[in-house]
């Protein structure tokens, strides 16, 4: 089955595209700095780098913080989710930052992973295309993708989140603008989007 591109709010079964049991999953971001064009665009200094950073926050049902994966923090307390490390440019193709998350070593206390992508420097989206993400299963097959198509003048964003549902995992695309630099900064929208 092919990678499914999602949509805003849109949603998918990661077990029904992966077509085997899940043991583990790798989500992926990347980002390019806006090339501004023309003189002026080269004057103010387009296509800095931009320091975007991914986390995730695991939660339980009731949307209580059990423990975040960041570039202060790259690998969760229980060992199952680690964080490649802070890409600092976003230049180059691919995954610019990843997350991998051992689904078998996963505590069942955690009910979500939401995934955040923060502006550390404080540079809003409006600098930023052709972000993304993207889940991954262990054989390296990509399951779902979701490119973010919106700007603005926000310096965080929930991304995407992993949710249990009957015992497998689902993938939504949420794409919601945040306030904040650090991914604690946005943990009242993030429950807010996340816990019915």
């Amino acid at each position: 089955m092919a990678s499914v591109s999602l949509e805003k709010k849109q949603s998918v079964s990661l077990a029904k595209q992966s077509g085997s049991p899940l043991t583990s999953l790798k989500f992926g971001l990347g980002w390019d700095p806006l090339k501004k064009s023309g003189f002026f665009g080269k004057l103010l200094g387009g296509g800095d780098s931009i320091d975007l950073d991914a986390s995730v926050v695991l939660m339980d049902a009731r949307g209580n913080q059990l423990d975040t994966v960041w570039f202060r923090q790259l690998k969760s307390k229980c060992g199952s989710v680690k964080h490649s490390g802070d890409n600092l440019t976003g230049e180059g193709d691919g995954d610019d930052e990843s997350i991998s998350i051992d689904l078998t070593r996963l505590p069942a206390n955690v009910e979500h992973l939401a995934f955040t992508v923060n502006s550390f420097r404080g540079q809003t989206f409006n600098d930023v295309e052709n972000a993304f993400c993207r889940v991954v299963d262990q054989g390296g097959k990509e399951l779902a993708k979701y490119t973010l198509t919106e700007q603005g003048q926000h310096t965080g964003i929930l991304i995407a989140a992993l949710e249990r549902s009957g015992g497998e995992w689902k993938f939504t695309a949420h794409g919601l603008p945040c306030r904040g630099k650090v991914i604690d900064d946005m943990m009242d929208q993030i429950v807010s989007a996340l816990v019915r």
